[in-house]
């Protein structure tokens, strides 16, 4: 026989991601609170659950403990969601509970909130509701001070509401973002399911989170997942537990732009494949990016560009000093730019962003420059998680990508390792400078490439108006990698080469 998690049926929640880590939905017919600190979007989770029910032909209610209806109303536009046009469709009802100005609450005896109720059932029944938001029970808290007569009765409004059959959400406030699941502790204690919003602050920076804690008699994905408020879209969430690892793998390759670059890359790189360049800043990524960029073979190739530290007009100056023609690649609709500071958003909007870019647009490679200006912008785990979802989406796609990220140190060090992205990517390649005698040099090396055989020299590099000039190798010279370039004597090179061709070194 099927247990309970198997056959107890979820409704969706129509929030892109939600459903994912809810596995299938919110349980139906049952009562969900929702509980976050001031901030958290918990008033736009549940307006969104219900305006994306009415899309399903589910009709609702909203009860307001706090806000006036005709403020909910307006502050809702800026997603798209004309709550009173739903109104007029016979789509949404309020019940209107939110307190008056000058007026006082007197406590006299026992009570309850039976007329409370009878509005809530009126309402449902007026306009059929399948669907039914309550915010927030945090305000009944305030109004009086016997907490154990409050969950009483709140306790006899979600089992009415069981009783009619709706699929109900309760939002709740709390005072921390790690601690007491809602402010006065008994709020739990009256719903089934519990999710946890998070808008918390770590070094500066604020990153919004989703957590179910708890859904009583089924699945869910366990765990902390991002997620962000967009204009015009309202909540997403992003649930890296969607990324398997069962993307197709080809073996076509693609030219970086550069022939004597994908020469040592043993032909180029792998169509699906996603590349970092790590190096100093002015050691030539950029350079390499428009010759990436600049790299579409086919008619029916497209670049996508992403820069976050240089603006449109100035790229599109570059590229033409270096020889490409971006204004003509654009007007043959092949390239697209967008160029924005990281600042102007946060990490999980720029990822929605890319995304929605890279679904309009359908190109065949797209170049982020730079993943370390991103960096600035979140925290590690929020950067790693970026990082994870956009190389998953690209490969999802097979769509070429190429990153770069610029060290900590003028002369390299071993930044792509700190940054937590060196593993993520299926190629490195590493631009250095090199001091040589009282000039300094640039220096190129293909550090990984997953899948195939390349060279593994240090070669020199030049740059001048028709672009990049890969030289050959750097002779007599070691620690170019780590920072610390030496010359080391023909005689003393020649001497360890005849050691390690000796046959009985062990």
């Amino acid at each position: 026989m099927n247990n309970i998690a198997e056959t107890l049926k979820k409704i969706e929640t129509g929030i892109p991601g939600m459903d994912h880590i809810a596995m299938g939905g919110l349980p139906a017919g049952r009562t969900t609170l929702v509980s976050g600190t001031s901030g958290s979007a918990k008033t736009v989770f549940a307006v969104q659950y219900l305006m994306e029910g009415i899309k399903k032909g589910d009709s609702a209610v909203f009860i307001t403990f706090e806000e006036f209806p005709k403020d909910i109303r307006y502050n809702m536009l800026s997603f798209g969601w004309d709550i009173e046009k739903a109104e007029k469709e016979g789509k949404w009802a309020f019940v209107d509970a939110s307190p008056r100005a000058g007026e006082t609450t007197i406590e006299a005896g026992s009570y309850n909130l039976n007329a409370l109720l009878l509005r809530i059932k009126t309402a449902v029944q007026r306009v059929d509701a399948k669907r039914l938001s309550l915010d927030s029970v945090g305000a009944i808290f305030s109004q009086f001070s016997d907490q154990s007569l409050v969950r009483r009765e709140l306790f006899n409004i979600a089992s009415a509401l069981k009783e009619i059959g709706l699929t109900a959400l309760i939002t709740s406030e709390r005072t921390q973002e790690y601690g007491d699941i809602a402010r006065f502790g008994v709020e739990e204690f009256v719903a089934d399911n519990v999710i946890i919003l998070r808008n918390a602050l770590e070094g500066e920076k604020r990153r919004r989170t989703i957590e179910i804690l708890k859904f009583r008699g089924t699945n869910h994905r366990k765990g902390e997942f991002p997620f962000t408020v967009m204009p015009g879209q309202g909540i997403i969430v992003i649930p890296l537990s969607e990324i398997q690892l069962e993307q197709k793998s080809s073996q076509a390759r693609t030219t970086s732009g550069n022939k004597i670059l994908d020469s040592m890359c043993g032909g180029g790189l792998f169509r699906d494949s996603i590349l970092l360049l790590s190096g100093a800043t002015g050691c030539g990524k950029t350079l390499l990016t428009t010759e990436f960029v600049a790299g579409v073979e086919a008619h029916d190739e497209r670049s996508l560009l992403f820069a976050f530290e240089e603006s449109r007009d100035q790229l599109f100056r570059n590229a033409s000093g270096w020889g490409q023609d971006f204004e003509k690649m654009e007007a043959g609709n092949r390239l697209k730019v967008i160029a924005a500071y990281p600042e102007t958003a946060g990490l999980e909007d720029h990822l929605i962003m890319l995304k929605k870019h890279i679904d309009e647009f359908k190109p065949t490679r797209i170049a982020v420059d730079s993943l370390s200006a991103l960096e600035r912008v979140s925290t590690l785990k929020g950067y790693r998680e970026f990082v994870i979802g956009i190389t998953s989406f690209l490969k999802e796609r097979q769509v070429t990508g190429l990153f770069t990220s610029t060290t900590s140190s003028l002369m390299g060090g071993e930044s792509i390792t700190e940054q937590h992205i060196s593993t993520i990517t299926d190629s490195i390649i590493l631009l250095r400078y090199v001091e040589m005698f009282g000039e300094m040099k640039r220096g190129l090396t293909v550090l990984k490439m997953r899948g195939s055989k390349h060279e593994k020299d240090i070669r020199e590099f030049t740059i001048d108006e028709h672009g990049m000039h890969i030289g050959t190798g750097f002779k007599n010279v070691t620690g170019i990698l780590s920072g610390h370039p030496k010359h080391v004597p023909a005689y003393e090179v020649e001497r360890m080469n005849g050691l390690f061709d000796r046959p009985d070194m062990s």
